[in-house]
């Protein structure tokens, strides 16, 4: 078991690599990287350095969409390297629980109701994470997070983790209370020293207020929260953008822009012109910390947050 119930939100692309990971586990949470819009090479380089870097017994887990063209190929490289675990959102396949089964390597869905988080666990999920509304990037649900929660806790009898709008340590004790037996946190860091987002991201982050996020329909089919600026406001108009180029990414896609070079933009530096994915209470997030300090904090309002209930 990790020292502290957190897990760090899987962030393509290219926002939890190994440092961020490896950083998030050296502080006793459980550190994911992201697969999303890197190469199988890539990600396995990712897992290796993470596992080096990892001190005593961190776990690193591989966060693969279901929805990527490239998603079988990557579950099975993430297998090969002997993950802790496997998270995948997007969809849901019979198969990687039975390729995690055979190769003794957990894996978790991230669901949005009581009805997958079932399905989910008939099919062999290890546990589930429970995204409500609040989340950032791709959201499969208008409920709130601390609505679904509960009805999730009822209807499975594997470990639910609690993710969407999670920020402050009253807010894992909440989580807690209500029967999860941790919290997945992605938004908060990313205003993290290690995070391997460039500097303007982060910035983008610390700058923005409680009224700066939009959400937006993606080529994926979902609607995803993002920070406002040029590409959002070009995006939520009814003209297709011209795409440089297509990466024929996802299994299905509306093609009215690519939801992958526009997360490569901003991760590239330009946040303005490309998709910056966030959480809906970015806006209280005021300084970019070493993630040991950021667990520090979160461990001292969740240690006053149970003494004072």
């Amino acid at each position: 078991m990790p020292r502290v119930p957190i897990m760090q939100g899987g962030m393509g692309v290219g926002i939890s690599l190994s440092k961020l990971a490896s950083a998030v586990a050296n502080a006793g949470g459980i550190g994911i990287i992201s697969g999303t819009g890197i190469s199988v090479d890539e990600m396995r380089t990712h897992i290796r350095r993470a596992k080096n870097l990892v001190k005593d017994a961190g776990y690193i887990g591989v966060n693969v969409l279901f929805a990527m063209n490239d998603f079988a190929e990557k579950m099975k490289a993430a297998l090969e390297e002997k993950v802790d675990f496997i998270i995948s959102g997007a969809g849901i396949s019979r198969d990687m629980y039975a390729w995690g089964k055979q190769a003794g390597i957990p894996v978790i869905s991230i669901v949005s109701s009581a009805k997958l988080a079932r399905i989910s666990e008939r099919l062999g999920a290890a546990a589930v994470v429970v995204e409500g509304f609040e989340a950032g990037g791709h959201l499969g649900t208008e409920r709130p997070m601390l609505d679904i929660l509960p009805e999730v806790v009822e209807a499975v009898s594997i470990p639910v983790i609690a993710a969407g709008g999670i920020m402050t340590g009253d807010d894992i004790a909440k989580a807690i209370g209500m029967g999860a037996s941790g919290v997945q946190m992605g938004t908060r860091f990313v205003a993290s020293e290690e995070c391997d987002a460039p500097l303007a991201f982060k910035k983008k982050y610390v700058d923005a207020r409680k009224e700066d996020t939009v959400l937006v329909k993606t080529t994926v089919g979902l609607q995803g929260r993002a920070i406002i600026n040029n590409f959002t406001k070009l995006i939520s108009g009814p003209d297709k953008l011209k795409i440089a180029k297509c990466h024929d990414c996802l299994k299905n896609c509306s093609y009215r822009f690519c939801t992958l070079d526009s997360l490569l933009v901003s991760v590239g530096g330009d946040v303005d012109n490309g998709l910056v994915f966030a959480g809906a209470r970015v806006g209280e997030i005021k300084e970019i910390l070493p993630v040991q300090k950021i667990i520090d904090n979160l461990t001292i309002e969740y240690g006053l947050a149970v003494k004072n209930a």
